[in-house]
C-alpha cells in the first residue's frame, strides 16, 4: 500500500528517534512516504516482513528499508536499513507515527450547521461536523470527533479521543470506549432481528437491549452491530471489525478477535479473545468459538468449538461438472460408510 503523502519528508535520524530501531545508514537521509519494496523509489521506505521475500530485497529501489536482524548484512550491501525485532510490527508503529504528522486534523469546535442537544454534555476538544446531530444526554468525552451526518442518539456514551466518521448512526443507550474509530456508514445498535410467527404473519420483538463497545476498537465502514434483545450486544476491547460485518443480537466478542470483511455473526453467538474470522466465513446463532480460535474464509461454522485451533469448511472450488459429481457422492456418504460397515462386519465373521 503506496502513501500519498506530498511532504518534504524526514530524517531516517528523526525516525528513528522516534520509534527506535537500530540504524544503519546515514541519519540525514531523507525519506518522503511509505511504500511497498516493489514500488518503492529511492525517496520511499518500505519493510521486509519474511524472509521469503529476500529477492524483492534485492531489487528494490526503496531508499531505506526495515527488516529484521536475520537480514542484516542483506539490507546493509544494499544501502539504508532500520533493524527491528519485529519489522511488520515496527512499520504498524511507523504509519501511525507518519498520519500524526499529515493527517488533517479535526477542528475542536462545533460546526454550524450541527444541531447538538441542550442537555448532551461534551468534553474538552470535541469537534463535530456539519450536519451532524447530538441528542439530549449523550456524552461526548474528551477529544471526540464526530463526522459529517453522523447521529449520535440519546443517553449514547463516547470515550475520549473516540472518532467517528461520516454517516455513522449510533442508536440510543450504546456504549462506544476510548480510542475507538468507526468508519463511514457504521451502524451501532439498530433492531436485531427478531420476530415471532402467528399465523402465517411475524410478530416483532422490540430489542430493548443495546451495544456496549470496549476500548480501541475499530469498525470497519457499512459494519453493523444490531442491540440486544433483552441484554446488550458486546465487544471487548481491542476488537477489529472490517468493512460490511454484520453482528447480530446479543452476540459477545471477546477481546482483541478480528473479523475479516462479509462475516455474518447470528443472534447470541458467543465468541472469544484473541479469534480470527476469515472474510465471509458465518458463525450460526447461539454457538460458543473458545479463546484462540482461527476460522478461514467462507466457512460456515454449524457447532460450537470448545477448543483453540484453525478451523475450516469450505468445499473446494471445481469446473461445475465435476463440482456435481463430487456433490452428489457426498449426498450418498452415509448409505456408503452403513455398506462398508456391512461389509467389514461380514469379513470379519467368515
Amino acid at each position: 500500500m503506496t502513501s500519498t503523502l506530498d511532504q518534504p519528508g524526514v530524517s531516517l535520524g528523526e525516525l528513528v528517534q522516534a520509534l527506535g530501531g537500530e540504524l544503519l545508514g546515514p541519519r540525514d537521509q531523507r525519506v518522503t512516504r511509505i511504500a511497498p519494496l516493489d514500488a518503492a523509489d529511492p525517496g520511499c521506505i518500505s519493510f521486509l516482513a519474511h524472509p521469503k521475500y529476500r529477492s524483492q530485497l534485492l531489487s528494490t529501489s526503496a531508499g531505506c528499508v526495515i527488516v529484521a536482524p536475520v537480514m542484516r548484512a542483506d539490507a546493509q550491501a544494499r544501502g539504508a536499513a532500520i533493524v527491528s525485532d519485529d519489522p511488520y510490527l515496527y512499520f504498524a508503529r511507523l504509519t501511525q507515527w507518519w498520519a500524526r504528522r499529515v493527517r488533517p486534523a479535526a477542528p475542536a469546535r462545533i460546526h454550524p450547521s450541527a444541531v447538538v442537544h441542550a442537555s448532551a454534555r461534551l468534553g474538552l476538544d470535541v469537534s463535530v461536523g456539519p450536519l451532524a446531530v447530538i441528542e439530549a444526554d449523550a456524552v461526548l468525552g474528551d477529544g471526540v470527533v464526530i463526522g459529517p451526518h453522523t447521529v449520535v442518539g440519546e443517553r449514547v456514551h463516547i470515550g475520549a479521543h473516540s472518532r467517528l466518521a461520516a454517516q455513522v448512526s449510533v442508536g440510543f443507550d450504546c456504549v462506544i470506549g476510548e480510542r475507538c474509530i468507526v468508519h463511514s456508514g457504521v451502524v451501532i445498535g439498530a433492531d436485531g432481528f427478531g420476530f415471532a410467527p402467528v399465523e402465517g404473519r411475524w410478530e416483532k420483538i422490540e430489542q430493548l437491549g443495546a451495544v456496549r463497545i470496549g476500548d480501541d476498537v475499530e469498525l470497519g465502514a457499512n459494519t453493523c452491530i444490531d442491540r440486544g434483545a433483552l441484554g446488550d450486544t458486546i465487544l471487548e476491547n481491542g476488537v477489529k471489525l472490517d468493512n460490511l460485518v454484520q453482528i447480530g443480537h446479543n452476540v459477545h466478542i471477546g477481546a482483541h478477535t478480528a473479523m475479516a470483511g462479509c462475516v455474518g455473526v447470528a443472534g447470541s453467538a458467543r465468541i472469544g479473545a484473541h479469534c480470527t474470522v476469515g472474510g465471509g466465513a458465518v458463525v450460526l446463532g447461539h454457538l460458543s468459538l473458545a479463546d484462540g480460535v482461527h476460522i478461514s474464509a467462507a466457512t460456515v461454522v454449524t457447532r460450537s468449538l470448545r477448543q483453540p485451533g484453525h478451523y475450516s469448511g469450505v468445499f473446494p472450488i471445481d469446473d461445475n461438472a465435476a463440482w456435481e459429481k463430487n456433490a452428489a457422492t457426498l449426498k450418498n456418504l452415509h448409505s456408503l460408510r452403513e455398506r462398508l460397515r456391512a461389509l467389514e462386519k461380514q469379513s470379519t465373521q467368515s
